[in-house]
């Protein structure tokens, strides 16, 4: 079964890979013409960012009294990030990584998976600060447009809904459990008459929502100790936005504080509403129109966007499909 698994997922790598392979051309040509000194920070600052990752999952380990190994949460989160792309979810796909690993090694599943959800939500919640800067940069340029308004309130439902459910499972584990069991009846009579069998258990989806709630029953005691982990998703933000910075750098392309943050915020924002593992071809496509928008020259955004999308997709995701099998070697 595992070897079942590891042939589909590298096998969708190599797909994404393959179609994408004239993106990848333009990035390796580009690449040539940029500085760099600045592309090895913009590098440096990647490592950081993966590195700040595992730190704010070991910080909400910490603050469920979890002791967990940093090398080994570095390897989780990548691998976590290599899953949300051959396997699209909203994000939820790197929470299974934390799961399955928790269930291999005799851990309690709902603790990582509630481990898993709250660092989602502190990084969607903290993308919102960066977003609300973002809209204040493009409505003071008069500049704010049907669709990123649209993807925002997208992005704000599924931070509301999935807030909604953590504190619903932090105060009471029965009741998640009935919802994480009424939804798997709803997604189980979607799919009878293609299956013709039930695609969740959904006795054990009640079970499994009373044990996720079990991990986030300590924000009731610890509400403060979410401070340290939101630190950690600000920063996140920041390191990815100083890697945009550093692009601009790399090509001598003038810019403002307001049109890096603008930039970064509708990147990132493309990235979780697109339909495209990943926003692969959606970030690629909207997000030199918005650089163009907050008066970068076309063949300039077209050059940042490759090269930062180069430093923050690609070369995670090598690094991520590398730690995927490291963890299903141990």
């Amino acid at each position: 079964m595992r070897k079942t698994l590891l042939f589909v997922v590298f096998s969708v790598l190599f797909a994404i890979a393959l179609l994408s392979l004239g993106e990848l051309r333009h990035t390796w040509r580009t690449l040539h013409n940029s500085d760099v000194r600045y592309m090895g920070l913009a590098i440096l600052l990647l490592v950081c960012w993966i590195l700040n990752e595992a730190a704010g999952y070991h910080s909400i380990y910490r603050l469920m009294d979890i002791k967990e190994n940093f090398r080994h949460l570095v390897l989780l989160s990548s691998a976590g990030g290599f899953i949300n792309v051959v396997a699209p979810s909203g994000g939820f796909g790197g929470v299974a990584v934390f799961v399955d690993d928790a269930g291999k090694r005799g851990l309690p599943r709902g603790m990582a998976a509630a481990v898993g959800a709250l660092f989602l939500f502190l990084e969607y919640s903290a993308f919102l600060v960066v977003l609300g800067l973002g809209w204040a940069v493009y409505i003071r340029r008069s500049d704010l447009k049907p669709g990123e308004i649209t993807a925002s309130f997208i992005l704000l439902a599924i931070v509301s809904s999935l807030g909604i459910l953590i504190y619903i499972g932090s105060q009471s584990g029965e009741k998640l459990g009935r919802i994480l069991g009424w939804f798997s009846h709803r997604i189980n009579r979607i799919l009878w008459p293609f299956l013709h069998r039930e695609y969740f258990h959904e006795i054990a989806a009640h079970e499994f929502g009373v044990e996720v709630a079990s991990g986030l029953s300590i924000l009731r005691k610890k509400r403060r100790g979410i401070l340290v982990p939101f630190l950690f998703a600000l920063n996140s933000k920041l390191l990815q936005t100083l890697i945009l910075a550093m692009t601009f750098l790399a090509f001598d392309v003038p810019f403002t504080i307001g049109t890096i943050i603008a930039g970064f915020a509708s990147a990132y924002l493309f990235l979780i509403v697109s339909p495209t593992p990943y926003g692969i071809g959606f970030v690629e496509t909207l997000l030199p129109l918005a650089l163009t928008s907050l008066s970068v020259a076309w063949e300039d955004s077209v050059l940042i966007t490759l090269m930062y999308r180069g430093i923050t997709f690609w070369v995670p995701l090598f690094l991520g499909g590398i730690s995927f099998r490291i963890l299903q070697k141990e």
